[in-house]
């Protein structure tokens, strides 16, 4: 009989946690499962193999079982060498406790792997098929799918919608206004379909929104600069500023000083999911000095440097 190693099939050391060894198998089922690599034997064997791994080393009572096999296994391949003739008979036998490792862990549900049989391994040391596979015989919601896609600061500010294409089906989702990065959006029973009368799984949308070139955002403020002539600074006027609602008038206070920020009450960002609800954008001013001075210019500069001086004394 071949001696299987788990830890190997999973890519885990023979110490990793049990959130370890889930991270793991989940990771090694998105990538060999069946939907993913229709027709393909060496990819269908091995999601098998992961699936009995998983079944042996999330299950407690499994696992110590395993682990002392193991280490005996270990012992006598170190003292005879390689040898073959290993004595399997202490070690087979039923093992109580299944906790259904696979199927409860809500990854990955395989139509096909129900009538499968595990190695001969596996049913000799742990009696027969896993018992998490005879579990999925009941209600199983359906495979959920996840995918990402990149909007612009524009479109999460107004809203937008975009086409996603599963397993050949084309589907369309709306984004909200107010959406951020990196937030992940739910369609609702568009996923693998349920067994059993249960519910179909989703498609979780991650949303990835690039650095914006003016805007910088901080929840649902904004924080842009601005380049404001120094004599609107100095006198005070209006200046045109930009927002994600278009340019815009803003008044500029007299003697405003450079670096200065000015708060526009609800021209940030939408806050998601709540209607006319908005944050704040904050305006830092950025003196915009004069170049090329006519000769008149500099003249009455000086002018004004010299009354400054003046009034100083």
């Amino acid at each position: 009989m071949e001696y299987k190693d788990y830890y190997q099939v999973l890519g885990v050391s023979p110490s990793a946690s049990t959130d370890e060894i889930k991270k793991a198998y989940r990771k090694l089922a998105i990538r060999y499962h069946p939907d993913k690599n229709e027709g393909n034997k060496a990819a269908e064997e091995k999601f098998k193999e992961i699936n009995e791994a998983n079944e042996v080393l999330s299950d407690p009572a499994k696992r110590a079982k395993y682990e002392e096999l193991r280490n005996n296994y270990e012992q006598y391949q170190q003292r005879n060498k390689g040898s073959e003739n290993f004595d399997w008979s202490k070690w087979q036998g039923n093992t109580s406790g299944n906790t259904g490792g696979f199927y409860n862990q809500g990854a990955y549900h395989d139509s096909t792997a129900e009538d499968a049989n595990f190695s001969d391994f596996f049913e000799s040391i742990f009696g027969g098929r896993a018992s998490s596979f005879s579990s999925a015989k009941g209600p199983q919601k359906g495979e959920s799918y996840t995918a990402d896609c990149s909007i612009s600061l524009e479109e999460a500010y107004t809203g937008t919608s975009r086409q996603l294409q599963v397993n050949g089906t084309v589907f369309e989702f709306k984004i909200k206004p107010g959406v951020s990065d990196g937030m992940t959006l739910r369609m609702k029973g568009k996923g693998g379909k349920g067994r059993g009368g249960a519910v179909n799984g989703d498609i979780l949308i991650t949303v990835h929104i690039p650095e914006h070139p003016h805007f910088k955002v901080e929840k649902a403020d904004l924080n842009a600069t601005a380049p404001i002539d120094v004599y609107t600074l100095i006198l005070g006027g209006k200046a045109i500023v930009r927002t994600l609602k278009g340019s815009m008038k803003i008044d500029i206070p007299k003697e405003t000083e450079n670096g200065k920020v000015l708060r526009l009450k609800g021209l940030g960002m939408p806050l998601f999911g709540k209607d006319n609800q908005f944050g704040d954008l904050y305006i830092k001013v950025q003196a915009l000095l004069p170049k090329n001075l006519t000769s008149k210019e500099i003249a009455l500069l000086q002018q004004l440097e010299a009354e400054r001086k003046v009034k100083e004394v």
